[in-house]
């Protein structure tokens, strides 16, 4: 472990952080900082910072301490002290050099996955403190290279695989006609006013794995599902400036969903198997729009699946054989109580599922989310290195598929299983779902 700890501390090379913080000046920071926390932050960041008398009940919930061996600078407080107690310390009058190294810290040693806030006796969230420290960073223009062009493709094309609008429509056309194949009568309705559901999707569905709108596709149609996606932007849920700190792009992203989901007349979005993109419009990005909840109804891929085949929609023809165990996604587990409607869905399509401890709420983070997995190869090493304890956790099930109903879990995880050498394959829960359900003519 002391060798991880080495590695880690060396200086990893990103322009983006690097050269943003070459062009700052300390007036110039003083004075970000200073707008930031008077006209952004209240009562809840102070009340945070004034309260923690650093116990150390948070460490233990953190997997990045856990698998740097107990480092405090990794614990939680560790990296509050190292990042928003210094800006508050000095009241603002920090070097360039601070800030590119609480960028890091930020941006690259916390998933804002929640798990501290758990085991704080106060309720500290420190989530939302490292948040703040990446708004700051963000407004100086010292955010990593990789995540930072995420949001810049959102800005330009409204989804963050600079997917062009015939693009997306060809892809949609493309795996309707492949779906025909198996069922002649389906259709993938674009722009039909008035459905049920608004099927959202990330766009790296439409870029790397249109499998997936494919399966989703069988199941609307074997499900007998009034829905309909949309042609124009607002189809990407997907969020990254939520987690670089440009809530304004944030904004413009969400307010375009909700605005293809109002124009459609539908009466509420699904969202595909993705954590973070629930989150955003769930919990964030709604809230800085100034609705305290979605304007319309959000389900989530888990609560979708559970109705169903709650209803009886959705029949199972033979269980799935291998098995399996259930990595908790934070966004939609800590964030939105989903754990125990995900554990029925897996029971009702899979034969053997093996739960891994801790679980559901208690469950450790990916290491992926965040942003952390969006800041991409620098980081790479350092984000596979700081999860050990997750590799463990998934390793001592011994089951052969490891279910991640989320996309940066999902990558996340394969990253883990790749560089621990655990013997494992990841899958969606619509992957299983689809190659067990009952279909027309089986």
């Amino acid at each position: 472990m002391a060798e991880v700890i080495e590695k880690t501390e060396q200086r990893i090379v990103d322009e983006g952080l690097d050269k943003g913080a070459d062009k700052l000046t300390g007036d110039q920071i003083a004075r970000v900082i200073k707008a930031v926390l008077e006209n952004e932050t209240g009562a809840r960041l102070k009340v945070y910072v004034d309260t923690c008398v650093h116990c150390g009940l948070c460490s233990d919930a953190c997997h990045i301490y856990l698998s740097q061996n107990r480092n405090p600078k990794f614990s939680p407080a560790g990296k509050v002290k190292r990042t928003m107690g210094e800006i508050l310390k000095k009241k603002g009058r920090v070097s360039p050099e601070f800030i590119r190294d609480a960028a890091e810290v930020a941006y690259t040693e916390c998933n804002l996955c929640k798990r501290c806030v758990q085991y704080c006796p106060f309720g500290i969230d420190v989530a939302y403190i490292l948040l703040i420290v990446r708004r700051i960073c963000h407004k100086l223009g010292v955010t990593p290279l990789y995540i930072q062009d995420t949001a810049h493709s959102h800005s330009v094309t409204m989804n963050q695989m600079w997917i062009k609008e015939d693009e997306w429509i060809d892809t949609l056309q493309w795996q309707e006609e492949d779906a025909r194949e198996e069922m002649p009568n389906l259709r993938i309705p674009l722009e039909k006013e008035g459905a049920d559901v608004m099927y959202s999707v990330i766009a790296p569905e439409p870029k790397f794995q249109p499998n997936l709108i494919y399966y989703t596709a069988i199941l609307m149609n074997t499900a007998g599902i009034n829905w309909t996606m949309p042609a124009t932007p607002g189809w990407d849920n997907s969020d990254m400036a939520m987690f670089t700190g440009d809530n304004e792009i944030m904004g413009r992203i969400k307010r375009a969903q909700f605005d293809a989901a109002a124009r459609l007349k539908v009466k509420k979005i699904v969202m595909g198997e993705c954590g973070h993109a629930f989150r955003s419009v769930y919990d964030v990005g709604n809230r800085w729009l100034g609705w305290k909840m979605p304007p319309i109804p959000i389900v989530h891929a888990i609560e979708f699946y559970y109705d169903l085949l709650k209803a009886g929609k959705i029949k199972i023809r033979e269980k799935y054989k291998k098995s399996v165990t259930l990595h908790d996604p934070c966004n939609v587990v800590r964030g939105a109580g989903l754990h125990e409607k995900a554990r029925y869905v897996i029971n009702e399509i899979c034969e053997n599922f093996i739960e891994m401890h801790p679980n559901r709420e208690h469950n450790y983070c990916c290491n992926a989310g965040g942003g952390v997995i969006n800041c991409g190869p620098p980081f790479k090493n350092k984000r596979v290195k700081s999860n050990s304890v997750k590799a463990k956790q998934i390793r001592d099930t011994g089951a052969e598929i490891l279910i991640t109903p989320c996309h940066n879990c999902h990558s996340g995880m394969e990253d883990i299983i790749s560089y621990y050498n655990v013997n494992m394959h990841t899958k969606f829960i619509i992957d299983i779902l689809y190659e067990v359900m009952e279909k027309p003519g089986d």
